[in-house]
């Protein structure tokens, strides 16, 4: 345990949520010693604080909920309270190698506006988001004419933070219309990330993909 006490927090959590448990870990296999990382909707910190600890990182988070925030500071992590929806005017061009953006993308206002935006604040984006492709989201609308709920979609329709639904297909194709390069997509199945899979978008829950600039 660090001297903040919070490693034995994140171990019950993680037993809690083994998905975000494998997200961590799929975004730390991709996120080099030493780099300058920003994650973009970071939450409590959880990520950035293993990246500090694991890989010696120098890490900066941004949250706009002010009890994540609150909890974030508190591991004494450097963390911006802002809204993404707002932008990213006051962090200049090309400050991070990585920029980090977990499973939040389906909840801001301007989805292509973001990815702009961390493609111009860092060298290289990771980005996971959930697929609305997935057979058990196609499951729940077909079949029972309901507006889906699943382990990777937990939220009622009344009370989701989600604006937008989109899927593996979708994501490419927003990024190559604002001309970014997908370096790698790693799907994540049944509990495990892939580097191939026969129908991704039918079998996936989420995805990771690996961003650059042209």
């Amino acid at each position: 345990m660090n001297g903040n006490g919070h490693n034995g927090d994140d171990r019950r959590y993680c037993l809690r949520d083994p998905l975000q448990a494998m997200t961590d870990e799929l975004l730390m296999e991709h996120i080099d010693h030493g780099s300058r990382v920003i994650d973009l909707g970071c939450g409590d910190g959880r990520l950035l604080a293993r990246l500090r600890q694991e890989h010696g990182c120098d890490v900066v988070g941004v949250e706009l909920d002010e009890d994540q925030f609150c909890r974030a500071l508190g591991r004494g992590l450097g963390i911006i309270r802002a809204d993404l929806d707002k932008g990213l005017a006051e962090i200049p061009d090309d400050c991070f190698d990585v920029a980090v953006l977990s499973q939040t993308l389906q909840q801001v206002r301007h989805p292509r506006e973001l990815l702009q935006e961390m493609m111009r604040v860092s060298q290289r984006a990771l980005v996971v988001v959930p697929n609305f492709g997935f057979w058990r989201v196609r499951w729940e609308v077909a079949i029972r004419g309901r507006a889906p709920v699943t382990e990777n979609l937990p939220y009622e329709w009344f009370d989701t933070p989600n604006l937008h639904v989109m899927s593996l297909p979708d994501f490419r194709a927003l990024v190559e219309r604002i001309n970014f390069r997908i370096v790698l997509e790693r799907p994540m199945i049944r509990g495990r990330a892939v580097n191939q899979a026969w129908f991704p978008n039918l079998r996936a829950q989420s995805a990771l993909y690996v961003l650059e600039r042209r």
